[in-house]
């Protein structure tokens, strides 16, 4: 009996380094911002007629997650009907995507979007109305608006929690910490993983750091993206996805969960600056257990031209800007970030 109790003990020992290896994971798909052009100024600020279905060709492959996200900056519409007076037509920055142009984010393989940004009301309550439908009629799941700040979903057996946040008017507000604290936690309570989706921080090339404090923009107070971050990820959040800023920022890991802090301009066809490093933006695949701990994260570089959707960059650049914001705006919580791209802790 003895002997066929330290077999079986043996056989246990050899076993265990097995099963912690075999560890079941999530794959979390994000990037930033994505905008596939505009009706305003005119119509010249769209894709020629059917390039709209070609912009993904050559990101398409990475988007192969279990959750696939992006924050939609603008809403769709076929006409002109609630948009933002502009005085100046070659500096109006609102942004309507043709009606049709939802079904290329599903196609794509967008299964998880924001709405909560400073250009979603772009064409008020009518714009908001075409974004609520084409999503729910093409099984996107979305969240961010005043009225729909949560989506719960199962994917694979798998129930995911999502809210978004925003400065701005009718989103979800980035600046009430006590509510924010609320929806998590009530997601928590009944979701695996609870994704946190945050549009703030201020634009522009000159704040790519992280600050830890307040930030303001176009008269907009912007949130505190570092406290918002953690105090999220402390009331049950198990991801952090930043965008807003239109460059990258920095990334963290904070009680064994990931934070990209801004994912910059992913696919912006027109009407936003593009140049230097604003052109430059990751797709990071991250992978965690299915209550939501980081196990490691890949980041894929890519970068923009004038009229082209999202390119491969294969000069890794957007791994070499992470990584040195990184290193400069975090001292504990550092990351591991490989010169091809690999995260982890």
């Amino acid at each position: 009996m003895k002997k066929l109790f330290l077999s079986l003990l043996t056989l246990a020992m050899y076993a265990m380094p097995l099963v912690a290896n075999a560890q079941e994971t999530v794959t979390v798909v994000a990037v930033g911002d994505v905008m596939l052009g505009s009706i305003l100024p005119n119509r010249s600020y769209l894709p020629p007629a059917g390039d709209e279905n070609h912009l993904f060709d050559e990101v398409k492959p990475y988007f192969n997650g279990d959750v696939v996200f992006c924050n939609v900056e603008g809403t769709f519409t076929d006409n002109t009907l609630g948009a933002k007076r502009c005085n100046n037509p070659s500096q109006c920055y609102t942004f309507g995507m043709p009606t049709s142009y939802a079904k290329v984010y599903r196609d794509a393989g967008f299964n998880l979007v924001s709405v909560a940004n400073n250009h979603s009301g772009d064409f008020s309550d009518y714009g908001k109305k075409n974004a609520r439908r084409l999503f729910d009629s093409l099984g996107i799941n979305w969240a961010g608006f005043v009225d729909k700040p949560t989506a719960e979903f199962t994917i694979n057996g798998v129930k995911y929690g999502f809210c978004a946040f925003a400065p701005n008017n009718g989103t979800v507000s980035i600046n009430d910490m006590a509510g924010a604290k609320e929806l998590v936690k009530k997601l928590a309570e009944t979701c695996d993983i609870v994704i946190v989706s945050i549009h703030g921080g201020a634009e522009g090339r000159g704040y790519q750091h992280v600050p830890r404090t307040v930030e303001h923009c176009f008269g907009e107070t912007r949130g505190n993206v570092y406290l918002f971050a953690y105090t999220m990820i402390d009331n049950g959040a198990d991801i952090v996805l930043g965008h807003g800023p239109h460059v990258t920022r920095a990334v963290e890991i904070y009680k064994n969960r990931f934070i990209a802090y801004s994912m910059g301009n992913f696919a912006t066809y027109s009407n936003v600056s593009i140049n230097g490093e604003s052109g430059l933006a990751p797709i990071f695949r991250v992978k965690m257990d299915k209550i939501g701990n980081f196990v490691s994260a890949e980041t894929i570089a890519t970068y923009q031209v004038k009229g082209k959707g999202p390119l491969i960059d294969p000069q890794k650049r957007v791994i070499k800007v992470i990584q040195n914001l990184t290193a400069a705006d975090f001292k504990d919580n550092l990351p591991t970030i490989s010169d091809d791209g690999t995260i982890t802790k």
